[in-house]
């Protein structure tokens, strides 16, 4: 049986969150508006006579973006025309780069089956968003509010042979544009979207196949299911001695199926031409450089510095460094205690639970409660003054009340004694009342060495140290 090797390349559009949109003064359509066309103008609608103005701020997050994937920079770049008509895009055209972006050429590194992977950026450019048609009721309707609004599309080298290496970089990609603060790129908000580009071919072949386009998939599960799906319909008209069609393929992810949408155009078809309303855009060293100095620490180097240094699980490095802020408020807290274990657990299955629960603390920023006080809840239990379970009701009440942990600890009687004369009085006290147990224990039953532990933090009310009570009844019962 022949063995078929997909080849994939993609094209991610992301939108980036400046203030105001890409060619006028009204704001960016970074979420879903309230209402249609209330972020509108008469530039934006293209109304006749109206003339397009670059905004500074969107190059300079969109320089930031590139040299962050290590992408060349070009001083002087140009816009151009991308000739095309359709519904959504009233005037026949879109503004946008294809011979000489601001950036060009990069890679993207991420983790993929435990080895380090880099894929290749063939360029990335600057282009505006069209509108939005909605279809109700035998009628469209038409809102501008996302029209003009800066996009930015990055086109892969066909390098991904696998669905786990599309996964893998899609989701490094999100990662790097929310640490740069270029874009939130949540798909749920149409803010992140790919088109996947598929060809297969046998195993021995020196050519790639005809490739697909599936446009505009807007989620990482559609995105792992057209890949599938595609290979499977590609693979299907091979073995019947069929001719796969360049095309444009629509996915539609309630049957999990996709359709023809149009046969593929090549860069000729659009009648690309140099945009003759924008001059060409020249940046200086200054610009360049300011700009590289907001570059963060990448996600990736982030996850590697856990793994190694602070020897935390691959899926704790993962999910640490999903986000910008959150990676900030965990190595801030490791400074403050100087236990990068105890500050993931907590972060990560205690304050993360209560926020996804909560229904206005949704980002860390929102936390009323000094993170030192976290560092403190942490501090008493290493100490073996709070227990792991009191701890997360401290946690619980910092949370909701906003208290100091100190206050929380005491009022509910939660911090553990560790006076060890009084543990061991305690102790001996339990000895003596328990002999048949004791004579089973050391005869033959050390499963109920528990039991003594329990005898013990009730006589003490549940207030002193079970750790020390272990060692003192070990010593004590022999």
């Amino acid at each position: 049986m022949t063995k078929y090797i997909p080849t994939i390349w993609l094209e991610v559009h992301m939108r980036i969150k400046s203030k105001t949109k890409m060619f006028c003064s009204c704001k960016n359509a970074v979420e879903l508006a309230s209402e249609p066309n209330m972020n509108v103008c008469p530039v934006c609608m293209w109304f006749p006579g109206m003339l397009p103005a670059l905004n500074k701020e969107v190059v300079r997050l969109w320089l930031i973006w590139g040299m962050a994937m290590n992408c060349e920079v070009n001083k002087i770049s140009r816009f151009d025309r991308k000739t095309y008509f359709y519904p959504d895009n009233p005037n026949a055209y879109q503004i946008t780069q294809l011979y000489e972006p601001i950036v060009w050429i990069g890679s993207v590194k991420t983790i993929v089956d435990w080895e380090i992977r880099e894929f290749w950026i063939h360029h990335m450019h600057l282009e505006n968003d069209a509108w939005k048609l909605t279809h109700a009721w035998n009628t469209t309707l038409c809102d501008y509010n996302r029209a003009w609004s800066p996009l930015m599309e990055i086109v892969t080298d066909p390098v991904f042979h696998t669905k786990e290496e599309v996964m893998e970089f899609l989701k490094e990609l999100q990662k790097i544009m929310r640490a740069a603060w270029v874009s939130d790129a949540d798909m749920e908000k149409g803010q992140m979207r790919a088109d996947v580009n598929i060809s297969i071919a046998p195993e021995w072949a020196k050519e790639w196949g005809t490739r697909t386009e599936t446009k505009n998939v807007n989620s990482f599960s559609a995105i792992w299911r057209v890949i599938d799906h595609e290979v499977k319909r590609q693979k299907k008209i091979i073995e019947k001695g069929w001719v796969i069609d360049q095309e444009t393929r629509w996915w539609n992810d309630d049957t999990g199926t996709s359709v023809t949408q149009r046969s593929k155009e090549d860069a000729m078809d659009y009648r690309y031409f140099p945009e003759p309303d924008l001059l060409p855009v020249e940046l200086d060293n200054e610009f360049i450089e300011e700009a590289r100095k907001q570059i963060p620490e990448l996600p990736i180097e982030k996850r590697i510095r856990y793994l190694n240094d602070f020897k935390l699980s691959d899926d704790d490095a993962r999910l640490l460094t999903t986000q910008r802020d959150l990676s900030e408020y965990f190595d801030e807290l490791v400074k403050l205690t100087n236990d990068a274990k105890k500050s993931c657990s907590y972060i990560t299955t205690v304050l993360l639970a209560l926020m996804k629960e909560d229904e206005e603390i949704k980002h860390l920023s929102d936390l009323k409660f000094d993170i030192k006080e976290l560092a403190k809840v942490i501090e008493l239990v290493n100490k073996d003054e709070l227990s792991s379970t009191n701890s997360k009701q401290v946690i619980e009440e910092l949370f909701n009340n906003w208290w100091e942990t100190d206050i929380i600890v005491d009022e509910n009687n939660l911090r553990q004694k560790n006076d060890l004369w009084a543990l061991e009085s305690i102790v001996d006290e339990v000895i003596a009342n328990n002999v048949k147990q004791v004579e089973d224990y050391k005869a033959w039953n050390q499963n109920i060495f528990g039991y003594f532990v329990g005898q013990c933090m009730k006589a003490s009310k549940w207030q002193w140290n079970p750790k020390i009570f272990n060692e003192i009844l070990r010593k004590k019962l022999g």
